[in-house]
């Protein structure tokens, strides 16, 4: 089954389909970025697919993010408590003063992940011409004799190995 864009909502209500207000804010705006892309029929399941990749993505973001901020909250607290070792002045220990989740833990968290999870793909046309470079050597002619075709013999390990000082 497919769906269509919200602007035929008002067609699709005599056919049993939930009306624009029961559908979730973000499902509405799946439907209107899949038809901003010139996308308007597609399966059901899509726009909770998308939901789906989009819930765990950022929570897996997150989650790194969290991680990387308690690192440097850590790193924080031991250059602290070094300070005022060094200082004789008494370190913080309330968890107030402890970092929190910053712009830059999730734009690093973001960049880690797409060192891994997303793979870039080279341009087509940079394909083509590589393409083009290597074919422009042709292959060797293939030979017409009948059997197992080998590499010359020295590269078989089918080679006699003589040695002549064994057998004085």
């Amino acid at each position: 089954m497919t769906s269509t864009a919200p602007d035929s909502q008002p067609q699709s209500q005599a056919q049993g389909q939930p009306a624009q207000e029961d559908t979730p804010r973000d499902v509405r705006l799946l439907h209107l970025l899949l038809a901003s892309q010139g996308i308007h029929q597609y399966e059901d399941q899509v726009p909770l697919q998308l939901m789906d990749f989009a819930a765990r993505y950022t929570r897996g973001v997150l989650k790194d993010a969290l991680m990387y901020s308690d690192y440097m909250g850590a790193n924080l607290a031991d250059d602290a408590a070094g300070d005022s070792a060094a200082t004789g002045a008494a370190p913080a220990a309330d968890k107030k003063n402890a970092p929190r989740l910053t712009v830059e833990d999730v734009r690093l968290a973001i960049a880690a992940r797409t060192q891994y999870e997303f793979k870039p793909t080279a341009p087509k046309e940079l394909l083509l011409q590589l393409a083009a470079d290597r074919n422009k050597k042709a292959l060797p002619q293939v030979m017409g004799t009948w059997g197992v075709r080998l590499p010359p013999e020295k590269y078989c390990l089918t080679a006699r190995d003589w040695d002549d000082a064994g057998e004085q």
